[in-house]
């Protein structure tokens, strides 16, 4: 073989290397934008549904897409195209409607129209009680991030939907609120973490609908402690194992 045909043969060696490497670019761009998005979890406001250091796949098409589906939200429509309603309790990422760099999750229980309200802990939606009960507690720090037994709640709205909530502090802040009216293309979400968690309540305000991104559907990895799933040393004893493949509901 001459010279001239191994350099012709390396250099179309390298060329369909560098085809398979953007191909493959593409390829996760596009599930990334359009199928499913992963999310790690960065705050404890999901407790106990969700654990920071749990790691999740979003479903884009859940309620259609807009500029936020979009890698680096570029403004180039606005509104929502081949749009979805949430259903109320799901748990959804979105934008932080003050910031939009920000990244939330928390479960949306109030609907445009609906009228919400926090008296003495307990959730009104539209003058109504969501019906509560304590099932018992847990006396997890992974768990609760306190050193100490924590009250469980579960709720169940409306529409049958069930979770548990977390109750750390008896008169807490947020457990009496005012009336909050849900405007038309916005929803009202709440952290199951009642009484640490910035959320429509505080800060957070109403969430406009294209602001959504996806609805977080199952958690494909779990570590502890604050470790990193590279830190691959730690998993035999921080990998929360129970959690993998874990439903979120």
């Amino acid at each position: 073989m001459s010279v001239a045909e191994k350099s012709q043969k390396r250099s179309g060696g390298w060329g369909e290397t560098i085809s398979v490497i953007v191909q493959a670019l593409l390829l996760a761009l596009v599930i990334r934008t359009f199928f499913f998005q992963p999310f790690s979890i960065p705050s404890g406001s999901m407790r106990p549904t969700l654990l920071e250091g749990d790691y999740l796949f979003v479903t884009k098409w859940a309620y259609g897409y807009s500029k936020n589906s979009l890698p680096f939200s570029p403004p180039i429509f606005s509104g929502r195209i081949w749009g979805g309603e949430p259903t109320r309790g799901d748990v959804v990422v979105f934008k932080f409607p003050p910031n939009p760099s920000l990244d939330y999750i928390k479960r949306v229980v109030g609907l445009p129209g609906d009228r919400i309200q926090m008296r003495g802990g307990q959730l009104f939606i539209n003058d109504v009680a969501v019906p509560r009960e304590k099932v018992g507690e847990i006396n997890n720090p992974d768990i609760t991030e306190v050193d100490r037994p924590v009250e469980v709640w579960r709720e169940t709205l409306p529409n049958g939907v069930s979770y548990d909530t977390l109750d750390l502090t008896r008169n807490g802040i947020g457990d009496d609120t005012r009336e909050f009216v849900v405007p038309a293309g916005h929803y009202f979400m709440m952290g199951d973490n009642r009484d640490n968690s910035s959320d429509s309540r505080f800060s957070v305000g109403f969430v406009p609908a294209e602001n959504l991104i996806g609805r977080a559907n199952i958690i494909f990895f779990s570590i502890a402690g604050g470790a990193s799933p590279l830190e691959i040393w730690k998993w035999p004893t921080e990998m929360r194992a129970s959690r993998l493949f874990h439903w979120v509901d």
